[in-house]
């Protein structure tokens, strides 16, 4: 079975178990099987065939969570799209991906109406309310479905070099394999109620959490979208066992009067990712949550996302890795030949396992790029150490992660040299108390030309989601290049960070 299908079997062995929790309102497994065989019954009676994809543009919540299972249920491809994308970008996805029909939040419909996709349908969630009615339609009963293990089940887009989003194939076995395998790594059993505030439509809170909790038989705490009050009031009501967060949320969070007094007997795991966690917060962490483990993760859409974990006893001892291999993954650091380097020398890592995605869509350039003799090359370099951890030395790509979130900083320099009065500009990451890093701009006007800093943020606002926008600008005669024109970022990062170009 897989994911959708061991859902609905739980639907069966344990129908009145709670499963999701989301603003007042729970679902039991039986209630959720209910929802997501009428969702796969209605796309099946309207027509649509099997591997049609079905995009999915809504936050986080219950309806989320049915819409994930049922499509796929039905024998159908389903698409979440990052809601803090642009109409542009979104529109991209869209027409790249050509899906069939699109269901929707009402909180995102003129964004939607914005992109000028067109659907055979477009059902919403909320307002007009059809998609919430097909959840309620008893009449649906779905046909039979023969899910077989190579077929894609989910399409995420990741940002690319290029600046073009590449939708990311990952198939039935691969979301079950890596649900399995996290489930392992995070001893994760059919007692523990994972809290999730993080974006569903991500990678990290639909495939390491909501799935390895879900393919465990336990219960899912969803919020909409963090924030400290909030989170920690339904931390302490919903008994949750498992939390995670970003660095900079749990930066926040141990910014909170109390925080140390918390009533959380259950609370039983942290898990972090996307960034790197600081010393002294690994180390507040645990003092203000004694009792309470902390555990790293790494891994990529590509992967699913999964490939390394740091566990709790290493968290204090080895700041700044990200762990060992997980269960049935191999992990390497190789040189330009793909050979094995020694501990200590940087190299580009590569991941090999059943969680390895099927490939990019539509784009068999790329996909042979990345994924070569089995093994998918990351893009990211690192190196190992003498006890075989895995540490992150720099990101091949130049990506920046604020607060989570991927940014390449070729696609925010696409949109500066958009700007007539620009002759060139540069984007690199610069440090940030909260989010980590953010974007930072170096721009060369053309000669004679003036531009206040307030007008080109206003102008990447038009193009951009507000996550990727320049925090800083800062106005050069020229850029630093090496002989041969590259920019030589390393030579615009303040100083002190330029070990790490």
């Amino acid at each position: 079975m897989f994911i959708p299908q061991v859902v609905v079997e739980y639907g069966k062995t344990q129908p009145k178990k709670m499963y999701t929790s989301f603003e007042g309102r729970q679902w039991t497994y039986g209630e959720m099987r209910n929802k997501a065989e009428r969702v796969a019954a209605y796309f099946q009676q309207k027509g649509y065939k099997a591997g049609d994809v079905i995009a999915l543009l809504s936050g986080n919540s219950d309806t989320f969570v049915a819409a994930y299972f049922g499509v796929q249920l039905g024998g159908f491809i389903l698409m979440p799209v990052n809601t803090k994308l642009t109409a542009r970008e979104i529109g991209y996805i869209f027409e790249h991906s050509e899906a069939k029909s699109l269901i929707v939040d009402e909180a995102f419909r003129k964004t939607a109406e914005d992109t000028g996709g067109s659907f055979q349908e477009v059902l919403e969630i909320g307002g007009s309310g059809q998609f919430d009615a097909i959840l309620e339609d008893r009449s649906l009963v779905p046909g039979p479905v023969d899910l077989k293990p190579d077929d894609t089940a989910v399409i995420m887009y990741t940002s690319g070099t290029t600046g073009k989003p590449k939708g990311v194939m990952l198939t039935h076995r691969n979301i079950l394999e890596t649900a399995e395998i996290w489930a392992e790594a995070m001893e994760v059993t059919a007692d523990d109620r994972m809290q999730i505030t993080t974006p569903l439509f991500h990678c990290a809170a639909s495939h390491v959490f909501m799935n390895a909790v879900s393919v465990s038989g336990g219960s899912l705490v969803i919020e909409t979208a963090f924030s400290p009050d909030k989170t920690i009031e339904t931390m302490e009501q919903s008994r949750a066992t498992m939390f995670f967060g970003v660095p900079a949320m749990f930066a926040i969070l141990l910014n909170r009067p109390g925080i140390g007094e918390l009533d959380v007997p259950n609370l039983r795991l942290f898990c972090y990712g996307a960034a790197p966690m600081p010393y002294e917060l690994v180390k507040k962490l645990k003092e203000a949550f004694p009792g309470v483990k902390v555990q790293n993760l790494y891994g990529q859409t590509e992967n699913t996302p999964a490939a390394t974990t740091l566990k709790d006893h290493y968290a204090l001892d080895k700041i700044g890795s990200v762990g060992e291999p997980l269960p049935r993954t191999e992990v390497r650091v190789v040189d330009e030949e793909g050979r094995t380097l020694p501990p200590g020398q940087v190299g580009e890592i590569v991941v090999k396992g059943p969680q390895v995605m099927k490939g990019y869509l539509k784009n068999k350039e790329e996909t042979a790029r990345a994924i070569r003799d089995g093994w998918l090359y990351s893009g990211d370099l690192g190196r190992t150490d003498e006890d075989g951890l895995l540490y992150i030395v720099d990101r091949k790509k130049d990506m920046i992660i604020r607060g989570g979130e991927n940014i390449y900083p070729l696609e925010v320099e696409e949109v500066l040299f958009q700007i007539p009065e620009v002759l060139e500009a540069a984007v690199i990451g610069i440090p940030h108390p909260v989010y980590g890093e953010v974007p930072k701009a170096f721009v060369v006007l053309k000669e004679g030309k003036s531009m206040a800093e307030e007008r080109i943020i206003d102008y990447c606002s038009q193009h951009l989601a507000k996550f990727k926008l320049p925090a800083e600008v800062e106005f050069l005669e020229e850029l630093p290049r090496n002989a041969s024109g590259k920019v030589l970022k390393q030579t615009l990062r303040p100083k002190g960070e330029e070990a790490k170009a």
